[in-house]
């Protein structure tokens, strides 16, 4: 190596090291100001904060629960009546279907009884007339 290439090489070195070093008394100013009874204060009072936020935080979480589980009860009790509700009208319909098959039944019974006696008049007519006639 020529003697500008070492002196460049050494200046470099030199450089690195001084980085180096302030660097390191950076870090441990920095170590001593967090040991320092004002910044162990601070560090507390921001914990405490950040505590304070996050029970607040699942309170917020909790109440919202239990907002979600009392909506969650009322559409179950409110599925609930209308299902009683639409059973009850089945079976309001099915009794209406009901009567309505008995009361054609009775008029269809009557109107066959009807008939029978019809025939049956007819039957003692023709009897009847033939007595009658000899």
């Amino acid at each position: 190596m020529n003697k500008s290439q070492s002196a460049d090489y050494t200046d470099r070195l030199e450089a690195a090291a001084k980085a180096k070093k302030a660097l390191l008394e950076r870090a441990a100013l920095a170590k001593s100001a967090a040991e320092d009874p004002a910044a162990i204060e601070r560090r507390a009072a921001r914990e405490a904060v950040i505590a304070a936020r996050d029970i607040r935080i699942a309170e917020r979480k909790a109440a919202k629960a239990a907002a979600e589980a009392q909506q969650a009860a009322e559409r179950a009790a409110a599925q609930a009546a209308a299902a009683e509700a639409e059973k009850i009208a089945l079976q309001a319909a099915h009794e209406a279907r009901e009567a309505e098959y008995a009361e054609r039944t009775a008029k269809a019974a009557i109107a066959e009884a009807e008939a029978q006696a019809a025939r049956d008049a007819r039957y003692a007519a023709r009897k009847a007339r033939k007595r009658n006639g000899r």
